[in-house]
């Protein structure tokens, strides 16, 4: 298996990757629960540039040539900027004036979501696309990596402290009570 930088190209399969951990999220956004609008949805942004689920954002799991697995991932700093296109265009084509709670912050590059193929689930790839990243921005570049993870899912929550995660408080995000957790370059001492 190899994880590269996502392209535009890779937009169908990101979008269905992530709308796996993220549909109910996008269910509330388009205020359906849809299954084919909300991957449109997801697809829509996926494809352009400049917001939050970008494939600029990207990081793509790929075995046998074929997309198996995404992660999602940004500076904190830019939730804003970032989030912004998503809001106008929800407010402009759903009538939705949504305000939905800061997920992350500066000085944290924030796991937005990840998801990996139903017929791929179970091998593994969701813990080497987070190793990956751990590898890649704490190891390396000696930044902090954070998340959200709902507090009832416990098998989740158990990965990430396992690689090496920890949790720093709770938080509320569309209604969904969750934990932050963070994994920072002195934890890897």
């Amino acid at each position: 298996m190899q994880i590269r930088k996502a392209t535009k190209a890779d937009a169908p399969e990101i979008a269905s990757c992530l709308l796996l951990a993220m549909d109910t999220i996008i269910h509330a956004f388009i205020g359906t629960k849809d299954n084919a609008a909300a991957k449109a949805f997801l697809m829509y942004f996926v494809s352009k540039e400049n917001n939050q689920y970008s494939y600029e954002n990207c990081w793509v799991a790929v075995e046998n040539n074929k997309v198996v697995g995404a992660i999602n991932c940004y500076d904190g700093k830019n939730l804003e900027a970032l989030r912004a296109p998503i809001l106008a265009y929800l407010k402009t084509n759903y009538n939705n004036t949504i305000i939905i709670e800061d997920e992350t912050q500066e000085g944290e590059v924030y796991i937005d979501t990840f998801g990996v193929k139903p017929d791929q689930q179970g091998k593994g790839i969701g813990s080497q696309l987070l190793q990956f990243l751990i590898e890649k921005y704490v190891a390396d570049d000696k930044k902090t990596l954070g998340l959200l993870v709902e507090e009832a899912n416990v098998a989740a929550k158990k990965l990430y402290l396992k690689l090496g995660f920890k949790p720093i408080t709770k938080k509320t995000l569309v209604g969904k009570k969750m934990e932050q957790l963070q994994i920072k370059p002195a934890f890897l001492s």
